[in-house]
């Protein structure tokens, strides 16, 4: 099987038949801090017999966690075929009883590494909870609560297989309480574990419902955020690319993300920067997949990669050799529809893809009296969209030569669009241009002066005309 077939097969809704090994690791094993630690909890036996001589638990679990825990690898295979429902059983009784740390980290490694040795096994945990009425999901939900952040951490990925390789889904509360807490994992700064919350999101959005429920908590946002956080390593990088490439399997979710400028531009600055070819191999096949499966927008996802300047890159990729086909072949469909696309741009079109994308940069269209002669009524199109967009980024961005042509461009527009000045009052667009005059940066001064003098020079003209009417 080829590796973009292996990746295929990890996106479909089923999850089976991940037959690349490095692939199969990338998404099964913990990374980082979870898994120098898993090692250590293993090296840490538990004396059951004490718990059970002080009567915290009681006999039967005893009896089947001190047995389990002594034997050898297909003797627990045999014990878990017999008597899987004492062991989901046993299990469950003892987080819930015990309290002691370094116990519950034991029980859940143990747990953990019942289901990566055998992904059917979630099985014995669903159907015990479904013969004893019990739910299993909230006895691992509440450890995320606790203070421990390995227990929680663990207890994320038990729910992530658990969520992923059975039959049974998540319920619809229980779900977006976990997929919030994977969002915030994601977003909190210094988090040692963000590749063990990566990996929940890599288990579970090979599931169209998850992806769903994932996007509709915001999720989108949140693995972009964490992707252009600074130093995070390019295995990290990796996993969120392979998190973006999963969600843009479903067209409606393809579709947004296409409209979100911020998804692009971020796969795009990685791609840039990245030598690692498994980064690159996930970053060209997510924007294959946002050339593609979108119903609509499909050249606008075009139009956001020729902007963010993907083409003298892919034109670099396209010249390599590559060992895998797959690669090869997903750049040259890239590069070929983006130079499909750039034939058929007009200058208003790079243009709004620029807006759009919120990189503004003093590209020539920006000085060109002839494009803003033509053009600039065209920003009142789609309820004055891209004013908005302007507006947006004079209130929200702190980069100066973003705010420098972003008041450059409301000036341009006001001057050669009579009424540009009612519009901009409207918007809230003029209040911002006026506060960049007292920006620290002396260009963003500069060209919002220029902007309020040409908004004030169409107020002397009409005040002219009106005077010579009286």
């Amino acid at each position: 099987m080829s590796s973009y077939e292996s990746l295929a097969d990890i996106a479909s809704s089923n999850g089976n038949g991940v037959d690349d090994p490095n692939l199969s690791s990338a998404i099964v094993m913990p990374f980082g801090r979870l898994s120098v630690e898993r090692e250590e909890v293993r090296k840490q036996k538990v004396n059951w017999q004490s718990y059970v001589q002080s009567q915290m638990i009681n006999q039967e679990d005893y009896t089947m966690i001190a047995d389990y825990d002594c034997m050898g690898v297909e003797e627990r295979g045999k014990i878990l075929e017999q008597k899987g429902d004492q062991f989901a059983k046993s299990c469950l009784s003892l987080l819930a009883r015990l309290s002691r740390d370094q116990t519950i980290r034991y029980i859940l490694v143990l747990i953990d590494d019942v289901l990566t040795e055998d992904k059917s096994r979630v099985s014995i945990f669903h159907e015990f909870g479904k013969r004893a009425n019990i739910n299993v999901w909230t006895s691992f939900l509440k450890l995320l609560n606790r203070q421990d952040q390995f227990i929680v951490h663990q207890t994320a990925i038990i729910i992530a297989k658990l969520a992923s390789w059975g039959k049974v889904p998540l319920p619809d509360n229980d779900l977006n309480y976990f997929l919030s807490w994977v969002k915030n994992g994601l977003a909190a700064s210094g988090n040692d574990y963000q590749h063990s919350v990566a990996q929940c999101l890599q288990l579970m959005l090979r599931h169209h419902a998850y992806r769903q429920a994932y996007f509709k908590v915001d999720g989108i946002q949140s693995v972009v955020s964490a992707l252009l956080a600074p130093n995070i390593g390019f295995q990290l990088q990796y996993q969120l690319s392979f998190v973006l490439w999963l969600m843009s399997f479903d067209p409606r979710i393809a579709q947004r993300m296409t409209g979100n400028s911020a998804v692009i531009r971020a796969l795009a600055d990685i791609l840039r920067e990245s030598g690692k070819e498994k980064v690159t191999r996930i970053i060209i096949a997510a924007l294959r997949n946002l050339l593609e499966k979108p119903e609509e927008k499909k050249n606008e996802a075009a139009l956001s990669m020729v902007q963010c300047k993907l083409l003298p890159v892919l034109s670099v990729l396209n010249g390599k050799t590559w060992v895998d086909e797959d690669i090869k072949d997903d750049v040259e469909v890239v590069y070929e529809k983006l130079n499909e696309r750039v034939q058929d741009l007009s200058t208003f079109d790079e243009y709004a893809a620029e807006v759009r994308s919120g990189g503004l940069e003093w590209s020539p269209v920006h000085k060109s009296e002839k494009f803003w002669r033509e053009n600039a009524q065209r920003l009142n199109e789609k309820n004055y969209e891209l004013l908005k967009i302007l507006t947006k980024l004079l209130e929200k961005s702190a980069d100066p030569t973003i705010l420098a042509v972003a008041a450059h461009d409301t000036g341009e527009y006001v001057r050669h669009y009579p009424r540009g000045k009612h519009v901009l009052e409207n918007l809230g667009c003029k209040v911002m241009v006026m506060k960049m005059m007292t920006h620290n940066d002396p260009n963003v001064r500069k060209e919002a002066l220029l902007a309020v003098q040409k908004l004030m020079v169409h107020n002397w003209e009409y005040l002219g005309k009106q005077l010579k009417a009286t």
